[in-house]
């Protein structure tokens, strides 16, 4: 497979790949690893979620609300 990246993102991988004394296409390949696994469970979470509120299973804002503040304070 080839993918073709812009200049300046090729330059962003191989100062990283640098950095990090690892090959660029190694950074790659774990980069999109790491996109497609996080696809997949944000698809599974959502899906739990529509079926949580085809069963009527909401969260109250008020709930929300304390949960928000409690992570993100002030």
């Amino acid at each position: 497979m080839e993918v073709q990246l812009t200049t300046e993102l090729q330059a962003k991988l191989a100062r990283l790949a640098a950095e990090q004394g690892r090959n660029t296409e190694t950074l790659v390949q774990e980069a999109v690893e790491r996109f497609v696994n996080f696809d997949e469970w944000f698809t599974r979470e959502v899906e739990k979620g529509l079926e949580a509120a085809d069963r009527g299973e909401f969260v109250e804002h008020e709930e929300i609300v304390k949960l928000i503040e409690s992570r993100y304070p002030g």
